[in-house]
């Protein structure tokens, strides 16, 4: 198994996290789980077909936010690409409200055919990689001069907010911050970003806690629990779970981690 991470062009950097790419020749069994970013995957398998949790994927897909842990079975042989994007890209970028995408995904060919766009028939057509994510950079360059959302300030705040204060930030104190209501600031939030504040700022302190056990920054659960303001051990087990699909302690038992935030077995 291949795994390639990419970095954007400059002229993406404020939309796009990075590119990446997975090639196999074995079936593998991927276990997704909430990481707080939406996405887009062109795979290539043959004809076959990937599945999440038995249902059919598109072979060119946009998808919203995850709020819980989803398993997906690849074919015996495959070439992915996939883009990570910032949070709010399915606003700023295809002018979507990202709540009508959270734990479901778009077929990306039926969206960029209404737009006239070969966009799907190209990336199949090409056999080089880098040809292939220059195609998606140019696509998602005239998507953003397109589209006539720009990224709404009030939520790239409360975002690097959330974000900085590892989920810990009282969310009244954003709401008083901003001089919003919650019903206000909620309605906002979700539409650019596609979940409410409060399970974004829960999915933020789960990745932390996350990357301590991928770091092996801590001496025992308990550590970390308390660290990142989970009520008890219990707590922070049950929370992890939900996410991720697994324990804290079955964490270190996974075959491999190959895609970041994507452990397969």
């Amino acid at each position: 198994m291949k795994y390639r991470q990419i970095l954007p062009p400059d002229y993406l950097s404020n939309y796009v996290q990075y590119f990446w790419t997975l090639e196999s020749s074995v079936p593998t069994s991927f276990g997704t789980i909430a990481d707080g970013c939406p996405g887009l995957i062109f795979q290539q398998s043959g004809g076959e077909t990937f599945y999440q949790n038995e249902k059919h994927l598109p072979g060119f897909f946009l998808y919203g936010q995850a709020t819980k842990f989803a398993e997906i079975n690849s074919p015996e042989k495959f070439s992915t690409i996939g883009i990570c994007f910032y949070p709010h890209a399915l606003k700023s970028v295809f002018g979507l409200n990202a709540h009508e995408l959270t734990d479901s995904c778009l077929d990306f060919n039926l969206f960029s055919k209404k737009q006239g766009d070969q966009l799907y028939e190209r990336l199949l057509n090409s056999t080089s990689v880098d040809d292939q994510i220059e195609f998606l950079s140019q696509y998602l360059r005239a998507q953003i001069n397109l589209n006539t959302t720009d990224a709404d300030e009030i939520i790239q705040y409360s975002l690097s907010q959330i974000v900085k204060s590892k989920g810990g930030i009282p969310l009244k104190d954003l709401h008083d911050d901003l001089q919003l209501s919650e019903r206000s600031f909620e309605r906002k939030f979700k539409q650019s970003i596609g979940i409410s504040p409060k399970l974004y700022a829960r999915i933020c302190r789960f990745k932390v806690s996350l990357n301590q056990l991928k770091n092996n920054d801590f001496q025992k659960l308990s550590d970390i629990a308390y660290e990142n303001d989970y009520s008890d051990q219990s707590h922070f087990i049950r929370s992890f779970k939900e996410f991720a699909g697994f324990s804290p302690l079955q964490y270190p038992k996974l075959v491999n981690v190959v895609i970041e935030n994507t452990p397969t077995q």
